[in-house]
């Protein structure tokens, strides 16, 4: 059994993997820490959990994790993890990161988008980009995994396929995301109060959303030119959940035959894709309610024959897929495991 801890798991992302790891046959979880609840039952604060695991959170202790665990989910706020993941990385532990602290390559990109110079910026270029669809066979010998942002993740694995083929003009991609309140953490803002939050489509960040970096990033280097992204977030009436709706331009006519053929091509083996398009039914293309306890990130399409636009659409729930799913799988490869494992449930419906 793999020791794993959790540094800063209070929040919802800490409150998935926990919910992920407690039943993964693989692990054992030795350690979850919080400067908060240092001392509380878990279950007080994840109240899911209760009857699942007496664990308490422990006060953070590097010099404990380090005894304790063999890998570490880094599941604190931005800023955080470049503080302490050096000292994890140097004991000989596994960090898999979900902040945002190792994700970007570029250390000029963390003053542009984060307003904070990197403090280990030679680790940047060791940290893997923990997308496995992309990444896979960097991740199995990786020690630092730098796991995407929620709404990246969506946006790249929709577009990756027709980056990569050259079919779409890359100076012209608008990414329309809606996002559910979970994607805000679970500290209350004004903003997070229920008659300000409840049945709002709230325009947040129209331009300058972060995780416009990581899109750029990663599709500019499957496309090996620069791509520009314009993306804008929405915080819509929904508790979980992720729908970017991605507005691009042909670069030439392609039937839809042309376009299932490229994305089975690229997706062909991936356990968590899955491709919607359907002629019945009532989710004929990516709805987020369908997605929202699983791993899986449904990716769909239609053409615009009129314009020559093709609307791609991607859904995920943010918590799983474009959190601690995704860092579960990310450990399921680093350390040799069947990727699926912990992971192959279906989604909740009707919620």
């Amino acid at each position: 059994m793999v020791k794993v801890g959790i540094i800063g798991g209070s929040g919802y992302t800490g409150g998935e993997l926990l919910r992920l790891l407690l039943f993964h046959p693989e692990v054992e979880l030795t350690q979850v820490t919080s400067r908060e609840y240092a001392g509380e039952y878990i279950f007080r604060v994840h109240s899911n959990l209760r009857g699942i695991t007496n664990l308490q959170f422990d006060k953070p202790d590097l010099s404990k994790t380090i005894n304790q665990c063999d890998l570490v989910f880094m599941s604190t706020p931005h800023g955080v993890s470049s503080k302490l993941t050096p000292k994890l990385l140097d004991a000989g532990l596994k960090v898999i990161d979900l902040s945002a602290d190792f994700r970007l390559k570029n250390p000029e990109d963390y003053p542009r988008w984060y307003g904070w110079s990197h403090p280990v910026p030679e680790l940047l270029k060791k940290s893997v980009y923990g997308l496995p669809e992309l990444y896979r066979e960097k991740i199995k010998n990786a020690q630092l995994v730098a796991c995407p942002g929620c709404m990246a993740i969506v946006t790249i694995l929709a577009l990756a396929p027709v980056v990569k083929a050259n079919l779409i003009d890359l100076e012209h991609v608008v990414a329309d995301i809606k996002i559910g309140s979970s994607g805000a953490g679970a500290k209350p803002s004004p903003a997070s109060h229920h008659a300000e939050r409840f049945g709002v489509i709230r325009p947040y960040k129209p331009a300058g959303h972060r995780h416009t970096a990581e899109i750029e990033q990663e599709l500019s280097q499957i496309s090996g030119s620069k791509i520009k992204v314009s993306m804008s977030a929405h915080a819509v009436n929904v508790v979980r959940g992720i729908l970017s709706t991605i507005h691009a331009f042909l670069v030439e006519k392609v039937e839809t035959s042309n376009l299932w053929k490229v994305y089975r091509s690229f997706y062909q083996n991936e356990p968590f894709i899955r491709l919607v398009r359907d002629r019945k039914g009532l989710y004929r293309l990516p709805d987020p309610k369908v997605v929202v306890g699983s791993n899986f990130c449904d990716l769909g399409f239609e053409i615009d024959n009129h314009t020559g636009r093709l609307v791609v659409l991607g859904a995920i729930d943010n918590l799983v897929k474009g959190a601690a799913g995704t860092a579960v799988q990310n450990m399921n490869i680093m350390l040799g495991i069947e990727e699926k494992t912990g992971l192959n449930q279906p989604a909740l419906h009707p919620i």
